[in-house]
């Protein structure tokens, strides 16, 4: 691991960024161009001295999640991300899926506009790649895992835990809505070893993705009514939206609620408590992650 040219590089690319374009005030304070360090460690979800012992050259190797995260946060191109595995002595990451995946600029763009609504983006599995802090408030941050289980699609057939987002009435319907947008993205990807690799295990620890899978239906998830059991605020009415990358393999997903409806009377709340859980004795959504 490069240390120097890693820290090297990490100022140079927040310097260029300009706080308009992640979203955060211009004050007339500022000493220094571009993104101060602690902007920049909010911005990837790390503690602040973590980020400053990376650009002062010192630190652990960062783990391959914390490189994907600093490369949203630093807006980097392909390239650049790539490089920034290079010096990080990591191997560099398929580029379309996988929670390590580049989020295409097109749909970081739009979410950085997303501020007052939920929104994240995932890829065509249901791996969360970057969300903002509303998505965080209403549903959580996913696990930190990797191969399959970063699916959301795979813990909802495998792990009972991750269906307490939803109201065990509304569980039929996510069931068969999943397989049917799995089946269509199986479809698209041709002989991808990965999704083959993952029906064939959910078929066989899941009975009801098995017999799902067998009725052949087949649907993209573009639109949809949900209800998302919330610690604090109970069930939420929303609609989910998804706008699809050109390739299909990334999509952006945001929720809303019509004017004067409870639901966006439940989400202007969501933004005033946040991630607090306002239940006795707790002090943190820590909530399975659509």
């Amino acid at each position: 691991m490069n240390h120097s040219e890693l820290a090297a590089f990490l100022k140079s690319r927040r310097a260029r960024i300009r706080p308009s374009d992640v979203g955060l005030p211009t004050g007339p304070r500022r000493r220094v161009p571009g993104l101060r360090r602690e902007e920049v460690s909010q911005l990837a979800g790390l503690s602040a001295d973590y980020y400053t012992e990376l650009e002062r050259g010192r630190g652990a190797q960062p783990s391959a999640q914390v490189l994907a995260a600093l490369a949203r946060a630093l807006r980097l191109n392909g390239d650049e991300r790539d490089h920034l595995f290079h010096l990080a002595d990591r191997m560099v990451p398929p580029a379309a899926h996988g929670p390590t995946a580049h989020v295409q600029p097109a749909l970081l763009g739009l979410l950085d506009q997303l501020t007052t609504t939920p929104a994240q983006v995932i890829t065509d599995l249901h791996e969360t790649l970057v969300q903002n802090h509303l998505a965080v408030a209403l549903v959580g941050r996913p696990p930190a895992l990797r191969g399959p289980e970063a699916s959301f699609v795979h813990r909802w057939f495998t792990d009972p835990d991750a269906r307490a987002l939803y109201p065990a009435e509304d569980h039929p319907h996510h069931s068969r809505v999943f397989v049917a947008d799995l089946q269509a993205v199986a479809a698209r990807r041709g002989g991808d070893t990965g999704v083959h690799e993952m029906v064939a295990a959910l078929r066989r620890r899941s009975a009801e993705f098995a017999a799902l899978w067998d009725t052949h239906d087949v649907g993209l998830r573009r639109t949809d009514h949900k209800r998302i059991v919330h610690a604090t605020l109970g069930v939420i009415e929303l609609d989910c939206h998804s706008l699809f990358s050109e390739d299909g393999r990334q999509r952006l997903l945001w929720f809303s609620a019509p004017p004067g409806s409870e639901g966006a009377a439940q989400l202007q709340l969501l933004s005033v408590i946040g991630t607090q859980d306002m239940t006795p004795g707790a002090n943190e959504l820590g909530r399975p992650q659509a």
